[in-house]
């Protein structure tokens, strides 16, 4: 087993007790909740006559179910009125703090928590979604977790956890224009596959990483789930710090900056540690990558032709074939061209400011493509806001792109933001399987945000690198 990594400190710093199972229970340092898998946990509670352990530990939102057009109480939903409703009723009772739509800081689960700066190295973090690994970009290990786990936290502040191996990914080279950290994790899911992660955690390392900014770690981090992985994680560093000390937790504590500035330095990966396996990627050979079928690990450069299924091993042959007749492709095909009805801008995975930015360098000047629905919708509150003072919000909307609130939106379609009949989406979010997006026959191919963007303009999946960016003043 792994020695010396992050994982192995983080974990013996808030291991409790090794229980009769043969499971660790550790300590939760953070545990972030919202209104879709909350509710029954607390529900539980009160059958027991328990109340929340730790609520100044424990930090809450709504995102799944919130509309991004017309935020007017009640909500036209009443499904969704009543989860908010519930939600409110018990934070309120618990005491537990509550990121609403009346703050301004509300928004995705996995976005506030880094910009709000409650997300930090070394924590334990916690969340009902399975995209928690996102906080891990800050060296933290979060889990996604269940509804009776999510009890258990409530009630304990602990959780109990099988210890997983380590499997370090060293990304090198530089990348080309056009190409971003969502596609570096795509091809990572695409080399080791969707269940090539289970069992390990990933620690992602490498020139390439330590390069990017907090927004493109968390992106990589975010999709560790979708490679079938138990969490993700990149060291923190300075790049880490700097964000963290402008966020509003340090600028309210600066003197916890630098106490705990030695603990986070404490945690990263000894240079001599000990991995369970190790995998190597370059960089410099990718292309923007665009997923084909209806798995993350179903993708393929964009210019790179649709595999045969007689091509792959067996065990995935008939699942590429069914994705195939979904999906309208053909083997040899390229995705370069394919016709799409919506472009999405948003998700856990790519709603934030540098994301938009990005994007809006694309659309500026140019049209959303004839029969075309185009969505930007912010990760957050902070970031809708930020955006609309720096003038991106006017650059899409002139565009042809429709502006809405935060929220997860059409990642998953909760709310009214979905696919209809058959519609083909290129999207910005993390996951293209049959009926996520909202229609058991809608199509989703996943890309980066550039990519989107440029999808949206061609009104099919195009290379970006094909279009002139404009500078933003």
């Amino acid at each position: 087993m792994s020695q010396g990594t992050l994982y192995d400190k983080v974990w013996d710093r808030h291991k409790v007790t090794t229980l009769p199972n043969g499971q660790d229970q550790l300590f939760v340092g953070l545990h972030l909740i919202h209104e879709v898998t909350s509710p029954q946990a607390f529900g539980m509670l009160e059958e027991r006559g328990l109340e929340v352990a730790r609520p100044d530990l424990t930090h809450a939102t709504v995102d799944h179910i919130v509309p991004t057009a017309n935020q007017d109480r009640p909500y036209a939903d009443d499904a969704a009125e009543n989860m908010m409703s519930e939600l409110e009723e018990n934070v309120r009772d618990a005491g537990i703090q509550f990121s609403d739509p009346t703050t301004g800081d509300q928004g995705i689960v996995h976005v506030i928590g880094p910009e709000q700066g409650i997300t930090q190295p070394g924590k334990t973090i916690v969340c009902g979604d399975s995209h928690t690994s996102t906080h891990g970009a800050f060296g933290a290990l979060a889990f996604g977790i269940g509804t009776s786990q999510i009890r258990d936290v409530l009630a304990t502040q602990t959780i109990a956890m099988e210890k997983q191996k380590v499997r370090k990914i060293e990304v090198t080279g530089e990348l080309d224009e056009g190409v971003e950290a969502k596609d570096i994790i795509l091809e990572i899911i695409r080399r080791l596959g969707t269940e090539g992660g289970v069992g390990y955690v990933y620690e992602y390392a490498g020139e390439t990483i330590e390069n990017l900014d907090m927004e493109g770690r968390m992106s990589i981090c975010n999709m560790s789930i979708e490679g079938g992985a138990r969490a993700g994680y990149v060291n923190p560093d300075e790049t880490t710090y700097e964000w963290l000390e402008q966020t509003d937790y340090f600028q309210e504590h600066p003197e916890k900056f630098e106490e705990l500035k030695p603990y986070w330095e404490s945690i990263r990966s000894d240079d001599d540690a000990e991995y369970d396996d190790v995998v190597e990627i370059d960089a410099s050979e990718l292309d923007p990558v665009v997923t084909w079928g209806t798995t993350p690990g179903q993708g393929i450069g964009i210019d790179d032709p649709i595999p045969a299924p007689e091509d792959l091993p067996e065990d995935k042959q008939d699942t590429a074939r069914r994705a195939q007749e979904h999906m309208r492709v053909e083997p040899g095909q390229t995705m370069e061209g394919y016709d799409i009805d919506v472009a999405f801008l948003g998700s856990c995975t790519n709603a934030r400011m540098p994301d938009l930015r990005r994007a809006a360098r694309i659309v500026k000047g140019r049209q959303v493509a004839d029969d075309v629905r185009a969505f930007v919708v912010p990760g957050s509150q902070r970031v809708q806001r930020a955006a609309e003072e720096a003038g991106l919000k006017d650059i899409f909307e002139e565009a042809g792109f429709e502006w809405r609130n935060a929220g997860c939106s059409m990642c998953l379609g909760m709310n009214e933001d979905q696919l209809e009949g058959d519609e083909a989406c290129a999207s910005s979010s993390n996951r293209n399987f049959v009926g996520r997006q909202g229609s058991k026959d809608g199509r989703t191919v996943l890309m980066n945000p550039r990519m989107v963007a440029a999808a949206a303009i061609n009104g099919k999946v195009s290379d970006v690198r094909d279009l002139k960016e404009v500078a933003l003043q």
